[in-house]
């Protein structure tokens, strides 16, 4: 029996795909093992957001010929489906795969060789098909793949093709299988997933789908990945509000808090959209997570639009952000934009967005000292005997139980910050 090992780099939908391709694999006589140990076959399913995830990218394909001179290395994922000369040229690498390949990669590892199709001409939705995950708790389920937004620093429309999802009835299909195989959450993914249905004939909508889940009760919790601003319309959040399974839990890509950059980002929104949003949100969901995507340092950003940015991150109710210091991209228009921002600037952004990061957050947390959270148990430690698991409002929980809580929600009192999670307290049942 062959060894193959998977490592995942970027966003949820890979590694959903690179699940699915371990399960397609296991099904084809492989034994999956973990990337870190001797392996035949190495898969890295890579990301290209940044020239960071690049390099990232190669820095993994070559520890993969550490850790076994004799292996095969193959490279896919969004870097080997818009570059595959750089890793072909690679000494390392034996194949290189596209994002639409992954669908064969049991039978392309036999065969050999490199192979990426033009994922532009995609134009259905064709998601790998799984119905397990190593956690045995929560489980992604893809639901949209493409973007047809070209923002100015993405370069990922080249890398997933147009925006395509996957039908009504299939993904309430998925659900039920996911929930039947005792996964008691389901998290909606997608590169675009705000746009999903809008392909459809007829045509469908994001709020269309979830409802559609929510009135069926398919699964015990239902958690919605990051959508875009401007798709964030008032049914949802009423949806949201009123849903026993939807989980209060939102990740919203803002990336500037001024109006400029956002313009020359290619953004279809405004700071006053945003801000009239986030108030929505938090009146209707007093209790809800709230994420953000932030861009630090995006090409002309002048200290008083980067001081935009900050001062509407310290006014609006955040829970937390993801700060990512730009780098530049080729392939993207903003890598041609003039007055590109020194690195040390951006570093030096980045942490000042980091530390108001820090402070939201903290905030965020004290709200729930002394408050009962519904905590579905990821696993049980039974050298200290404390349970770990997540709250519906994305925060996790330690607090003393058993092997028999696990994949179970329990009711948990919050009594202090945890050691090595957000919050701990006691099961209350």
């Amino acid at each position: 029996m062959k060894r193959v090992a998977i490592t995942t780099l970027g966003c949820k939908t890979n590694q959903f795909e690179s699940a699915a391709m371990a399960e397609q694999l296991e099904k084809a006589g492989y034994s999956v093992v973990p990337f870190s140990e001797p392996a035949d076959i190495y898969v890295v399913n890579s990301c290209t957001v940044t020239a960071r995830t690049d390099a990232e990218t190669r820095r993994l394909i070559r520890r993969a010929r550490r850790l076994n001179p004799e292996a095969r290395i193959v490279a896919t994922g969004c870097y080997a489906q818009v570059a595959p000369g750089e890793l072909e040229r690679m000494p390392e690498v034996d194949s290189v795969l596209g994002n639409r390949e992954k669908q064969d990669i049991a039978q392309l590892l036999q065969t050999g060789g490199n192979r990426v199709s033009d994922i532009a001409r995609e134009q259905v939705a064709d998601p790998l098909a799984l119905s397990s995950f190593s956690e045995h708790t929560r489980a992604f389920l893809q639901a949209q793949n493409g973007c047809d937004a070209f923002c100015a620093y993405c370069i990922v429309p080249y890398a997933r093709g147009r925006s395509r999802s996957v039908s009504l009835d299939d993904m309430l299909a998925g659900v039920a299988n996911l929930a039947a195989n005792g996964y008691q959450e389901v998290v909606l993914t997608g590169i675009h997933l705000g746009a999903y249905g809008l392909d459809l004939t007829p045509r469908s909508s994001l709020t269309e789908l979830v409802r559609a889940i929510d009135a069926e009760r398919l699964v015990a919790r239902l958690r919605i990945g990051s959508v875009e601003p401007n798709e964030v319309g008032d049914d949802l959040i009423s949806l949201m509000a009123r849903s026993e399974i939807i989980c209060p839990h939102l990740h919203l890509p803002l990336q500037s808090g001024s109006d400029t950059v956002l313009a020359r980002m290619g953004r279809r929104y405004t700071t006053a959209f945003f801000r009239e949003l986030m108030e929505k949100i938090h009146s209707s969901l007093p209790d809800a997570f709230i994420g953000a995507d932030v861009i630090a340092g995006f090409p002309g950003e002048t200290r008083e639009e980067f001081q935009e940015t900050l001062n509407l991150v310290r006014d609006l109710p955040f829970s937390d952000l993801h700060v990512f210091p730009y780098s530049r991209r080729n392939g993207t228009r903003a890598a041609d934009m003039p007055d590109q921002v020194a690195s040390q600037v951006i570093k030096e952004r980045a942490q000042r967005l980091r530390d108001a990061a820090d402070g939201k957050r903290s905030l965020f947390l004290e709200r729930f000292m002394g408050r009962e959270l519904r905590v579905l148990v990821q696993r049980h430690d039974s050298r200290s005997g404390f349970c770990r698991g997540l709250a519906r409002n994305y925060l996790t929980v330690a607090f003393p139980g058993d092997a028999g809580m696990e994949n179970r929600e329990i009711g948990v009192r919050v009594e202090q910050r945890g050691a090595t999670t957000d919050l701990a307290g006691v099961g209350v049942g």
